[in-house]
């Protein structure tokens, strides 16, 4: 929108006298204009309302930003010149001030470049109309255009708020296209981008591209290449078909690292819903690859033991980041060498482990990420690795032992489903030319379980406290097995129902529609390191 007004002299003004004025007052030449932007905040946008005034300069010209903006934003102005000057619209020798509404929410990032050089050119009679759209994207000093992120979440707040077109960066057009109700629009350059404002229906908006239906990506390793470790295949593919987490405990070697790097393969397809979700925080995160519309994998994060709070769970100075942990939102997150992590940062997964979110309180407000993950971890028994082992000896003293596991608190292992061991691989095993299952068979047994959960509505991992006593009721020999392991391994009620869910998971991969005695009897057996190790 714009508002221009007309400059008149006091002779033609009836408010001003001319016989008090020492001559002919003429007023100044005030351009208005408005555009629509977008603000980041969590994995959420908000609109915000780009207002650009131009008047007479005195001795210098101004380009004044307000509006909360950060540093990004206030160094616009300098690539906002040299973008108009290089694309032959020239510079305005009118001071500029800016309003970024509303005020009490930071601007942050050099996507305003855009919108705040479009009001500026509409101010300069360039644009003619220009509040139809929602505009984002960092300029180039030479005109063109940079992506930004977070270009899904910004199209779905514009759909939300109604707003029918989004003009962005090329670059960020597959991912923004994905979201329904909006068109979006991928440009180049400064100058497409006021020959579209001027003459829209010479642009065609970007068509969506969806993932095939049948797509696995070929670069994760394939669990035929795993020779031996039967049982903790095995509890992998229970973890998988249930969206369980698991903790693999066994000396080095032994192959946790080559079973959680092929645990990907085994996983099913994210759904349309999943994969929003994720491409959202990927997007927001940065991470995204160019081009990308929307992720056709579940992700797969392993970050290094020496990762920082913030690093893990989302934080950093100025509006909170996703971590590691929302990253690997409907995927996995693996943390390889557990215990040399630090405490501390182990210890604030308990909150997404138990609710599938990651909330921090800030003090401009309070921002929740999603992070609905699958752990799978990994680690010794032992700082040397060889505790328990029959074949090698260890050299740790108990002390050091205890020390060594204390690392992993015991609130944290009740929040892990299963803790399976892995041994060394015997010989013949290692050396046997026994065809094992691969990925896509042990994934077809996967996803036949998750169809049965998702006709309850929830995966097995998700069963809600109110009915867990009804989808997993047991018979008089369950209820004996239950009460054994209860006694036996000291376990409180959170671990519990974890056992109980899992046995509700060994039992849908059985077809079964009730959970029995020899169901609880494998999901017992897949908790009791803590009881062998921790004791």
């Amino acid at each position: 929108m714009c508002w221009i007004s007309a400059s008149f002299t006091a002779e033609q003004s009836p408010s001003v006298e001319p016989e008090n004025q020492p001559g002919p007052l003429v007023l100044a030449l005030v351009a208005l204009f408005r555009t629509l932007s977008a603000a980041i905040q969590g994995i959420d946008a908000h609109v915000v309302d780009v207002e650009v005034d131009m008047y007479p300069a005195g001795t210098a010209r101004d380009f004044v930003t307000v509006g909360m903006p950060d540093a990004a934003v206030k160094e616009s102005r300098e690539r906002i010149k040299s973008a108009l000057l290089n694309s032959g619209f020239g510079y305005p020798s009118k001071s500029v001030t800016i309003n970024l509404a509303p005020a009490n929410v930071r601007k942050e990032g050099a996507g305003f470049d855009l919108p705040m050089a479009t009001a500026i050119l509409g101010a300069m009679g360039t644009v003619a109309k220009a509040d139809d759209y929602l505009i984002v994207g960092e300029l180039s000093l030479d005109g063109s255009l940079r992506p930004v992120r977070g270009a899904l979440s910004i199209a779905v707040c514009a759909a939300r708020r109604g707003i029918q077109n989004l003009l962005l960066p090329s670059e960020n057009a597959a991912e923004a296209a994905v979201a329904e109700g909006v068109r979006v629009f991928g440009l180049h350059h400064l100058a497409e981008v006021v020959q579209f404002l001027n003459e829209p229906s010479a642009f065609s908006p970007t068509q969506a591209t969806l993932p095939a239906p049948a797509v696995y990506d070929p670069a994760i390793p394939d669990f035929s290449d795993v020779r031996g470790q039967t049982m903790a295949k095995r509890a992998l593919e229970v973890a998988a078909a249930g969206s369980h987490n698991v903790l693999m405990i066994g000396p080095p070697g032994s192959g946790k690292t080559m079973l959680a790097k092929r645990f990907a393969g085994i996983l099913p397809r994210l759904t349309f819903r999943e994969a929003l979700e994720a491409t959202q925080i990927h997007g927001v995160a940065g991470v995204l690859s160019a081009g990308v519309g929307i992720l056709q994998n579940r992700p797969f994060r392993a970050p290094h033991h020496t990762i920082s709070d913030a690093g893990l769970i989302g934080g950093g100075s100025g509006s909170p980041r996703p971590g590691e942990v929302s990253l690997a939102h409907q995927g996995v997150l693996f943390l390889d060498e557990l215990p040399e992590f630090p405490r501390g940062v182990l210890e604030q997964l308990r909150q997404p482990l138990e609710e599938g979110s990651v909330t921090l309180a800030r003090s401009n407000g309070t921002l929740t990420f999603p992070a609905r993950i699958m752990l799978v971890a990994a680690m010794n028994p032992c700082p040397c690795g060889f505790y328990g082992d029959n074949t090698r000896e260890c050299r740790c003293t108990p002390g050091i032992i205890q020390r060594y596991l204390a690392k992993v608190s015991g609130p944290l292992l009740d929040r892990i489903d299963m803790h399976i061991e892995v041994p060394a691989v015997p010989y013949k095993e290692l050396r046997s030319k026994a065809d094992a299952n691969s990925s896509a068979q042990i994934r077809e047994r996967v996803e036949e379980a998750r169809d049965i959960q998702r006709q309850r509505g929830f995966y097995n991992s998700q069963i809600p406290p109110s009915l867990l006593r009804s989808l997993c009721a047991l018979d008089e020999s369950g209820e004996r097995t239950l009460e054994m392991a209860i006694r036996r391994m000291n376990l409180s009620a959170r671990a519990h129902d974890r056992m109980l869910r899992v046995a509700r998971t060994i039992a849908d991969l059985d077809h079964a529609a009730s959970v029995s005695a020899k169901h609880l009897a494998e999901a017992v057996q897949c908790r009791n390191l803590d009881r062998n190790y921790w004791s």
